[in-house]
């Protein structure tokens, strides 16, 4: 487990930087999780760790693979200085248990959703989890573990979550193209759905 997060780890920081803060959340019957914050000028980068050191099981597997299985973290991207983001760690370690609480499998197109404000008066309370590859390289582990996928994290507005409910990723995904949606802006408008 923690030959793996070390993996994770330098894969973040040869793709990311060096973590300029990070913190560390543990819920009770939980492995610990930690969010590293990176900044790359004017955007801010936080970065679940933890979250891969198991696999995530289907929650109608009888016995859990200790080995084989999809693994992930999470990186949520957003404009520094417009919102006080930093209070999205708690929230982003939520998500990155919820394969140990809830036994879910988080892939992309999935939808994950805090309860609550992202952060301090953030119009988001879910997320849009996209496809990996882009930013940070998954990181292949070799047979028979499968590789950890780094998942970027879009913010959805509630009505953005219903909407993409009805109608699908996908579909969210081309409304916010076609409108030119910012989605690293933490005070963005919800984009319109009619």
């Amino acid at each position: 487990m923690g030959e793996v997060l070390a993996l994770v780890e330098a894969r973040l920081r040869s793709a990311l930087g060096e973590p300029d803060a990070r913190a560390a959340v543990t819920f009770l019957g939980t492995d610990r999780i930690e969010v590293l914050r990176f900044i790359d000028g004017d955007v801010v980068r936080y970065a679940t760790l933890g979250m891969s050191a198991r696999p995530m099981t289907d929650p109608d597997d009888v016995v859990a693979d200790p080995v084989k299985g999809p693994r992930a973290e999470l990186v949520l991207s957003v404009r520094a200085g417009l919102a006080d983001t930093d209070k999205v760690l708690r929230p982003l370690a939520i998500l990155a248990s919820s394969p140990q609480v809830e036994g879910v499998i988080v892939a992309p197109g999935n939808s994950m959703d805090v309860g609550g404000p992202l952060w301090p008066g953030a119009p988001f309370t879910s997320v849009l989890v996209a496809e990996s590859g882009g930013l940070v390289e998954d990181l292949e582990l070799g047979e028979p573990m499968d590789p950890v996928r780094f998942l970027p994290l879009l913010p959805m507005t509630p009505n953005e979550a219903a909407w993409k409910r009805v109608h699908g990723a996908g579909k969210l995904q081309e409304r916010w193209l076609t409108h030119g949606t910012d989605l690293r802006d933490p005070l963005r408008k919800p984009v319109p759905l009619t």
